[in-house]
């Protein structure tokens, strides 16, 4: 980010997206402190952030549009699908779910560690219009970059205590996902295995 300023700041945040635990908390609270000392700019880092937090959700976006439904309805009909006691009819849920609480989800979704970079996959599976994806992507990393890197300025060199707390953020939201993946396992395990 010293080297290359702010087209650092874009690649480091496409290349957050698209692996995930690289932690964006870092890249922006550093990227504010960096406003404080170097010829950069609050705004600009928020622009270019914003930039390549769009690029890297649109990758995992084509990587959903690439799986589509009907390549998961042949993998569930599969050999896998049996063993995991998977159902044709689940992947038709999942993305009548999204389709009808899609946006709400894409745009708040930001805001959560791991899965503001996951989360571009179904909308790419539920083929939501990418002009929709992309406006809601934009507005949610928007604030979420915005406030991250306000804060990197606010704390100046101080700006690696704030890391930390958000790092202790980013580790609850992961146990509570968790948490919330273990308990879905054993009520789908109840329901659909010893019925």
């Amino acid at each position: 980010m010293n080297q290359f300023g702010y087209c650092g700041i874009l690649l480091l945040i496409a290349v957050e997206n698209i692996f995930p635990p690289i932690p964006s908390e870092v890249i922006l609270t550093f990227g504010g402190f960096l406003t404080t000392c170097t010829s950069m700019n609050i705004w600009g880092v928020i622009l270019f952030a914003t930039v390549g937090s769009v690029l890297g959700a649109v990758v995992l976006y084509a990587v959903g549009r690439y799986l589509n439904y009907e390549k998961l309805q042949r993998w569930i009909g599969g050999r896998w699908g049996r063993r995991l006691h998977l159902k044709k009819e689940d992947i038709s849920q999942a993305v009548d779910w999204f389709s009808r609480r899609g946006a709400s989800t894409v745009f708040f979704c930001r805001f959560i560690p791991i899965v503001r970079s996951l989360i571009s996959i179904p909308a790419g599976v539920a083929k939501m219009n990418p002009a929709k994806f992309i406006i809601l992507t934009t507005a949610g990393t928007l604030i979420w970059n915005t406030v991250l890197v306000y804060l990197g300025a606010f704390t100046g060199a101080s700006w690696e205590s704030i890391a930390i707390y958000l790092s202790a953020y980013s580790k609850f939201t992961i146990i509570v996902l968790g948490f919330i993946v273990v308990l879905f396992c054993v009520i789908f395990y109840n329901k659909r295995i010893l019925k």
